[in-house]
């Protein structure tokens, strides 16, 4: 374990304080995420887990599991998240390759696999599912993590803004974000094309990873609608309401979450 975390932890210490020692989030919903992927890894019970990190941004989560001891690799296919994610690096246990994770050769290597936030950016996320297959050693886990595609957030956000953008209204929309707060960028990545592409409802991406052999292990709810506009501009700046909107996604029936967090297993063996 990272000695910086070693402090926060045994002062028993909100997630949130020990995730900001080694991160740039300040949301809410990015520390429950985060505090989902961390006990799914924990709950292997092994000091030795190696980890990979697929689509790994800036590398905040994979310095989070780092600062916890475990060896991880983080990958993404943009040189600018992957430069971006070497320079925050302080931990001789993580590194970063800018590669696609579809490219190894290698199978049964990993102990664990990342992919958050990731596949509603894919053309085809089956193909990323089967290789995160292949190369998890068996009884391995894989840990995914998207929005919701029939949520509050795609529905009242990202699906209007995409059609703004198609209408040629990007710039303008820019503008006004910017006037009102808001940078137009991410913590998580620096690559500037973040298009979501696919849509997942619980069904449809249990479906999926179900389709190439995986298990299910866990399912969580993210947030509700705390990022939301014109709700984020109070939300943003007031972290308890943030708190309160996570508890009360947990409440709510499924549809209202705006992401969701899942952990699945490889099996042991075909016949598991």
């Amino acid at each position: 374990m990272d000695t910086k975390l070693q402090p926060v932890l045994s002062a028993g210490a909100e997630p949130r304080e020990v995730y900001q020692a080694l991160t740039e989030y300040q949301h809410a919903e990015d520390f429950k995420r985060l505090d989902f992927i961390v006990k799914q890894v924990q709950s292997l019970q092994k000091p030795d887990v190696t980890i990979m990190d697929i689509g790994c941004g800036n590398g905040n989560i994979a310095r989070v599991l780092g600062g916890f001891g475990y060896s991880v690799l983080g990958v993404d296919i943009d040189p600018e998240s992957i430069a971006e994610a070497r320079k925050r690096n302080a931990f001789p246990n993580v590194r970063f390759e800018q590669m696609d994770a579809e490219s190894l050769p290698t199978a049964g290597e990993f102990d664990v696999l990342v992919c958050s936030e990731v596949l509603e950016h894919l053309d085809v996320p089956g193909s990323l599912v089967e290789t995160a297959y292949r190369l998890l050693k068996p009884g391995g886990r894989l840990i995914v993590t998207v929005p919701n595609g029939h949520g509050p957030r795609e529905v009242l956000m990202t699906k209007p803004m995409q059609w703004i953008n198609k209408k040629g209204y990007g710039d303008w929309l820019v503008t006004v974000k910017r006037s009102l707060g808001y940078a137009n960028a991410t913590s998580q990545s620096s690559n500037p094309d973040l298009t979501h592409i696919q849509f997942f409802s619980r069904t449809s991406l249990e479906a999926l990873l179900k389709k190439h052999g995986f298990r299910p292990v866990t399912f969580a709810k993210a947030n509700f609608i705390d990022r939301v506009f014109p709700y984020s501009l109070l939300a943003n700046r007031l972290y308890p309401l943030q708190r309160l909107d996570c508890r009360l996604a947990d409440l709510l029936p499924t549809n209202c979450a705006s992401g969701f967090y899942t952990c699945w297993q490889k099996p042991v063996s075909p016949l598991y």
